[in-house]
């Protein structure tokens, strides 16, 4: 039969149009102006459906649109999966289509990249990850993303972020949870207010929530991401975790729970071993002293590995293994140094924590599996004495800034408890600088300086003392990023882990640190401690700040100016004031060639409004520029 052109062309016609109708709701055209704006991404849709049939059964449905503009935006996507002997990942799949909303690509289970969950350092795991592993040809695209994951595991209800990602905003977010009315079904709202957040369902088996049009937001300075997007948490009173029901009303009765039922039967050590450490502190009779040297014994025999098997990442490899092996995860180290100080009477504590240089509290009005590290407590009269046990460096009792202030969960035998950890003042964290440097007729610098620092500056330092000589060589140039030409002499540490002091002595030299022209000669007289990173500036700052460890520096250092030269100009002492901290200088002429430089800084901690940010940005200017200040010297 013979096929007249008109025909084919309105067949051909229909085709398109149904092929276009069917894609185009993913044009890019279609996204609105004010979702684009400061956007690496957008996501279309976020839609998260939790299916909660049981205290044993879980099922985790997500669908995500994206739209990526750039490579920055490529971490939006977000296009994974954990699975392990409990979880397993039933679907998972991909469209890719361009920017007229056309599909150039499927991609299937199969071809998601499937990797361990755990870094390069873990010796055996459970826990592996599916992910999608798309390189973009053309931007911008859209990836439309379906999953579905069932878990026996009910204890870890994904948490509900309708953003995750500052410069990426959201067209619409979904959330669906359903739940049998028997199980304790629990959520808590945070950081909903001034989003476009509806709750569209609360029954007693049912909560569902709705989010639309929320902006991409600009990152701004001395501000997380936790603290300013929208977050729901859910959890439930009776869950399951990899074979184990478990009950959570209260921390008291988690603690409980958690020290009967997963850290039963693993504190377990051999005859050789109990006798030697009963051994090692034979001939001490002070808790404190006995303890410190069970810590020193565990951080030369074991060391840190990750490892995640048996119980959701919580339950520790049975100290027997760890003494044997030689090796653990926080879990197992910290449940090893337990057991080690039960054999000598001395009561410890495992405690679940936030790890993490941001301080983040374990939620104390919500009780549910929280937490990413494990640390040891030993109760020491009102006090807790607290334990790294992953670290082979850390002094006895010291956190540095990966534990400290933050509440956290202790489980005892009668029951959990939440506490804080140490607390480290402003005034605690202290760096003193002690120096001598010299200028000659040429404008070299020639001198030395000693830097002791404390508290959480502690940990700024410490690391150094087992670092290689170019990575000392590399951490000094940042240092001393005022001075060109440094050349490093000697480098000295003194690690004093009972008062928790680390010393450096070093020596150095710089060509032209001074500017010579004629018979001028200027450089700045602080050459050993100037605060040079600027706090940037931040239009219309819509967000309050927070800095959260404050510090002390104190520097005096002495000069020897060159012979034949006289001073023309020397800088006025200096006072500075404010809410955010103290600043101080001053100069001592001891005679013509001998001055003597004092500089003090005190930087509060606290949190600040967002109009007070301008304020801060103006006291660091103020000490960063007067920490520059010049020194004019002229040839007699």
């Amino acid at each position: 039969m013979k096929i007249k052109k008109s025909h084919f062309v309105v067949v051909f016609l229909l085709f398109l149009f149904k092929l276009q109708a069917q894609t185009s709701e993913y044009a890019v055209s279609l996204i609105a102006d004010s979702l684009k704006e400061n956007a690496n991404a957008v996501v279309r849709l976020n839609q998260l459906d939790i299916i909660i049939s049981s205290q044993r059964s879980m099922t985790i449905r997500t669908k995500r649109i994206v739209t990526v503009f750039d490579e920055s935006g490529l971490s939006a996507i977000d296009a994974s999966e954990n699975y392990n002997k409990t979880t397993s990942v039933k679907n998972a799949e991909a469209r890719i289509v361009n920017a007229f909303g056309h599909e150039i690509k499927k991609i299937k289970k199969k071809d998601f990249k499937d990797v361990s969950a755990i870094s390069g350092s873990t010796l055996f795991s459970d826990a592996r990850y599916i992910y999608l592993d798309y390189t973009p040809t053309q931007y911008p695209f859209t990836v439309i993303y379906d999953s579905e994951v069932e878990t026996s595991n009910t204890a870890f209800i994904p948490n509900w972020m309708p953003v995750r990602n500052f410069l990426v905003g959201v067209e619409l977010s979904i959330l669906n949870v359903t739940y049998p009315e028997n199980l304790g079904f629990k959520s808590k709202e945070f950081n909903f207010s001034g989003f476009n957040i509806q709750k569209t369902a609360d029954t007693n088996t049912q909560l569902s929530y709705k989010a639309t049009t929320i902006l991409a937001q600009k990152q701004e300075p001395y501000c997380a991401a936790s603290t300013i997007f929208p977050k729901l948490i859910m959890s439930l009173e009776n869950f399951h975790l990899e074979g184990e029901d478990g009950t959570a009303k209260s921390w008291n009765e988690f603690g409980k729970w958690y020290y009967d039922e997963i850290l039963k039967e693993t504190t377990q050590l051999s005859p050789e071993t109990i006798s030697k450490v009963k051994a090692l502190t034979a001939n001490e009779t002070d808790p404190v002293k006995k303890a410190k040297l069970i810590y020193d014994f565990v951080q030369k025999k074991s060391r840190y590995v990750s490892i995640q098997v048996g119980i959701g990442g919580w339950k520790p490899m049975l100290a027997n293994d760890v003494d044997r092996l030689g090796y653990g995860d926080c879990k197992a180290l910290t449940n090893y140094t337990r057991a080690l100080l039960e054999v000598v009477g001395i009561p410890s504590y495992n405690t679940i924590l936030y790890g993490d240089t941001y301080k983040r509290d374990i939620i104390a009005d919500f009780v549910s599996m929280q937490g990413n590290h494990m640390i040891l407590a030993i109760p020491d009269k009102d006090n807790y004495i607290w334990l790294e046990c992953t670290s082979q460096d850390d002094p006895f009792g010291y956190q540095g800034k990966f534990t400290d202030d933050r509440a956290v969960l202790v489980v005892k035998p009668t029951g959990g408890e939440i506490v804080r950890t140490k607390i480290y003042e402003d005034k605690d964290n202290l760096q003193d600088s002690k120096g001598t440097y010299s200028i000659d007729e040429k404008g070299n610098l020639s001198g030395s300086i000693t830097i002791a620092s404390q508290g959480s500056q502690y940990s700024n330092k410490a690391s150094l003392e087992n670092s290689q000589p170019n990575q000392k060589e590399i951490h000094y140039k940042e240092y001393w990023s005022n001075i060109n030409n440094l050349k490093l002499a000697n480098i000295n540490f003194s690690n004093d882990k009972d008062k928790v002091v680390f010393v450096e002595n070093v020596g150095l030299s710089a060509a032209g640190y001074a500017t010579v022209s004629g018979s001028k000669m200027i450089f700045a007289i602080n050459a050993y401690n100037q605060n040079t990173t600027g706090v940037k500036r931040i239009r219309n700052r819509k967000n309050p700040f927070e800095i959260q460890r404050g510090y002390v520096d104190t520097d005096e250092v002495e000069l020897l100016l060159p012979q034949g030269f006289s001073i023309e100009f020397l800088p006025s002492n200096f006072e500075l004031n404010a809410k955010f901290g103290e600043y101080k200088t001053e100069i001592i002429k001891k005679d013509t060639t001998h001055l003597v430089y004092k500089r003090t800084l005190y930087v509060h901690k606290g949190f600040y409004s967002n109009t007070e940010y301008d304020q801060y940005r103006l006291f660091m200017e103020q000490v960063s520029r007067n920490d520059n200040a010049k020194i004019i010297l002229t040839k007699i």
